[in-house]
């Protein structure tokens, strides 16, 4: 029998505690008020086992947690993590909007900047958080084994600067995710084997609980949540479910969103949260000035914009207002408190969603400014969408004339290389690995959001677009109908980019640049494409490296919708990468 394994008690602390402790063993200089501190960590990668829905299954894990430990720093601090890999699988890990400034070693994703830490191997991810502040995290970045594999970053502001918001009385990670019965490498395994979508989760979870709305599921496996009245919270939201978006609320509380992708912005209240995977958000919680009779159901659930199959289910966790020991002892044999449940959006509600996220902007103020660019040097228009491709001739697909579902930008469906793209770059050997015709455009124009084009064969190839160091882009992402529209969550690695304008049906080149925000855009470094709609955004070319882009719905990464950019050198020496670690994994 396996043991059950709960999140570590740290996991549901409060941060703020966990951060005095944290600061306790790697004590920073008390002269220098915004002195660079290396913290170091070691991860091991191994195999435990973990019960839940009542069955027990061996996953892969960092120091036997899950969710996976918590990385505390401050904006300015160097970070050292040495993983050892102890599983079978070949594995990397990414640090998910981090910009790795002249860093790319360190990023992450396989085969795009390093090649896979083997069993019994390791290797040091050493990175500098520059300018950046708020809730990032950490999964790994091959195949499916993120979905077990993940954890919170935490970037404090410098020593003695405060939050452009009131100070909370606690910070607690609140981390989504998905649940399988099933080994997921044997789920996405089998999928590209047949050549059909993979079999949707059993469950999502709460700080890794699935909750009491699960058969099987022990009381447990539910997340809370105790408060005391009349405090704020922060809480850092963090979307590692693999294939879905998700719509989060607690009953009877209001939100007030004031980061998201560890970037401040204005701050508004809403009811609801709408979350992609990789997306972060921070919400200050208010709590009910007295303890209220009554026990709160968090509870987040899907929001379905495609054609496939998804997992239908609710996850819930409960938040408890603290009450005095004389009150808890008289109420202890009276009847349970009334359980308040939440209204979520309906599952394919298109119109929150855009509401939702024109209410996200940047502070665009002195001291955290928006810095779009206003002029633009490179024009690219990508769409991205579903399409087919033929199966080889020893391979039996379950698709027309033995055709497998596959995804694509600008047609063009990622074949992932042997060798790392970033070693191939910067030793000039790029020969046989990648090609540097990644086209700009589609190549051909239709109706994207309307009938579909009656061939809808896709290309393959390893192509990356090459920019010149401080290139200013604009690219235009645009959902396509064939097999059907979707919402996309598109992260790029390396930058944060300002989603200077979105909407629905086709881009108009001629009229929606005329709409852009160029004041007060929000600053991401994950964005979701409508369903059926577009979205423009702009960013400045200043970290040389090869960069990821891709669509954080793992089933339309494994189906090849990515691509990289390359961005060359600047002449500063500061502008140019710098030369690989002694300990890079080989291929």
């Amino acid at each position: 029998m396996g043991s059950s394994l709960l999140p570590s008690p740290a996991f549901s602390m409060a941060i703020l505690f966990a951060v005095c402790a944290f600061l306790c063993v790697f004590p920073e200089p008390a002269l220098a008020k915004h002195a660079r501190v290396t913290r170091h960590y070691k991860f091991n990668i191994k195999s435990h086992n973990v019960k839940r829905l009542c069955q027990t299954k061996s996953i892969v894990t960092v120091n036997g947690q899950f969710p996976g430990p918590r990385i505390i720093a401050r904006e300015g601090d160097r970070l050292v993590i040495k993983v050892v890999n102890r599983v079978q699988h070949n594995l990397t890990l990414h640090w998910h909007g981090v910009r790795q400034l002249r860093s790319g070693w360190a990023d992450g994703p396989a085969y795009i900047t390093q090649c896979p830490i083997q069993t019994g191997q390791s290797y040091v991810y050493n990175f500098t958080i520059t300018g950046q502040r708020g809730t990032l995290w950490w999964h790994a970045h091959i195949s499916w084994l993120r979905a077990t594999v993940y954890g919170p970053i935490v970037i404090l502001p410098k020593r003695h600067v405060p939050y452009p918001f009131p100070q909370p009385f606690q910070e607690v990670p609140i981390i989504f995710g998905e649940w399988w019965k099933a080994d997921t490498e044997a789920v996405i395994s089998q999928a590209l084997q047949t050549g059909s979508g993979p079999n949707v989760s059993d469950a999502y979870t709460i700080n890794g609980l699935p909750g009491p709305l699960y058969n099987c599921s022990a009381k447990a496996d539910t997340y809370k949540l105790k408060v005391k009245p009349g405090r704020t919270y922060l809480l850092r939201l963090i979307n590692a479910a693999l294939d879905n978006e998700l719509f989060f609320r607690i009953a009877n509380h209001t939100l007030t969103v004031v980061e998201t992708d560890a970037v401040y912005i204005k701050p508004f209240k809403t009811q609801t949260v709408l979350i992609t995977p990789g997306q972060t958000t921070n919400v200050l919680l208010r709590t009910k000035s007295k303890s209220p009779k009554a026990t709160f159901v968090m509870a987040a659930r899907p929001y379905v914009t495609g054609p496939a199959a998804f997992d239908n289910s609710t996850t819930t966790g409960l938040l408890e207002y603290e009450t005095s020991s004389v009150k808890a002892n008289k109420n202890k044999n009276k009847k349970k408190l009334p359980l308040l449940k939440p209204v979520l959006p309906n599952l394919n509600d298109t119109l929150f969603s855009m509401n939702y996220n024109k209410k996200i902007r940047s502070l665009a103020n002195a001291k955290f400014p928006a810095n779009v660019p206003k002029a633009v040097n490179k024009n690219f228009f990508f769409t991205v969408g579903l399409g087919v491709s033929t199966c080889s001739k020893n391979q039996t697909c379950q698709g027309p004339n033995n055709t497998r579902v596959v995804a694509a930008i600008n047609n063009v469906t990622f074949v992932q290389p042997n060798t790392a793209l970033l070693q191939a770059h910067f030793f000039n050997q790029s020969k046989g690995v990648y090609t540097t015709d990644f086209p700009a455009n589609p190549p051909f124009k239709f109706n994207y959001t309307g009938t579909p084009p009656s061939n809808i064969a896709v290309s393959s190839g390893t192509k990356v677009v090459v920019l010149p160091f401080n290139t200013s882009v604009e690219l235009v992402l645009q959902d396509t109908s064939i097999i059907g529209a979707e919402s996309h969550p598109l992260h790029l690695h390396g930058f944060n980019f300002f989603v200077v304008g979105f909407g629905s049906g086709n881009f108009d080149p001629k009229n929606d640049p005329k709409k852009y925000n160029l004041v007060d855009p929000a600053e991401r470094n994950t964005v979701g494409v409508p369903s059926g709609g577009w979205v423009a955004i702009r960013f400045l070319a200043d970290n040389p490296g090869v960069w990821f882009m891709h669509c954080h719905l793992e089933v339309h990464t494994s189906w090849g919708l990515k691509m990289a950019w390359v961005v060359l050198d600047g002449k500063r020496r500061n502008q140019k990468l710098l030369p690989p670690p002694s300990d890079l994994p080989k291929c």
